[in-house]
Formats: structure tokens, sequence, C-alpha cells
């Protein structure tokens, strides 16, 4: 049986520390792992709060993240590059640009570092070609 932790209805961070500040204590160490993941894999990538959620952009929208109230998720922003990972996502439900995942069976670094480097590439393309 999933546990089901609640999320304080409050108003919205203003930053990302404060967004990890608001979620529940069971979820910010897997939501913390991720940032660092996505940090190290785009260092150049801006930090920001977008639609409410933790939003990295890095030549246009990179990816996101969000707690829920028994699960979190990632958004890839590209159905292309969940694709070329469909075989290491296998353990996890995916929807669409997203991955959900919970406490117990947290993303591995690793496959969220080459996530995120699939996507800053892709994004560094489409600006490539907006240039030409």
């Amino acid at each position: 049986m999933k546990k089901t932790v609640s999320i304080k209805k409050t108003s919205p961070a203003e930053d990302v520390d404060a967004y990890l500040a608001s979620a529940p204590k069971e979820l910010r160490p897997v939501l913390e792992n991720l940032r660092a993941a996505i940090k190290a894999a785009a260092p150049k990538a801006e930090e920001v709060i977008s639609y409410r959620i933790p939003t990295y952009k890095y030549h246009g929208p990179l990816v996101h993240f969000v707690a829920r109230a028994s699960y979190c998720s990632f958004i890839a922003v590209s159905k292309t590059v969940l694709e070329k990972f469909k075989d290491k996502l296998a353990g996890f439900d995916t929807s669409g640009t997203t991955i959900h995942f919970t406490v117990e069976n947290p993303l591995p670094a690793a496959l969220v570092k080459k996530i995120v480097k699939a996507r800053v590439a892709e994004n560094e393309a489409q600006a490539k070609q907006r240039q030409k």
C-alpha cells in the first residue's frame, strides 16, 4: 500500500528553496536529490518557479518537477527524449512528457542527468535552428 503524505496549501513559493521547504518532510530528500542531479547536468540552466513549480530554463523550458500528495513528478517537456529512455523508465509510470515516482522508488540520479543532458542538447539544437 502506498504511503500518502499531505501537501499543505500555502501561498505559491517564490523560489525553489521555499518550494522544497514547504514540501512534506518525507519528500524533501528525494526532491533535493532530483534538484542536485538537474543542476549537475545543466549548470547553465536558470532555476525559477513557473506554473507554481520548480522549473529549469536553458534556451527555453528544460525540465520541471512537482510534489503531489502520494508521488512526485519529473517533467521532461519532450516526448522524444522520454522515448529514448523508455527502457530505463520501465519501472515508472509515465504519461506524455511526465515521469511519476515515489519516495520508495525514486528516479536514479544517473538517469535524471542523462535525461537533462538530452534536453540540453535538444534545446541547443532548436536554438541553432532559430538563429538560421
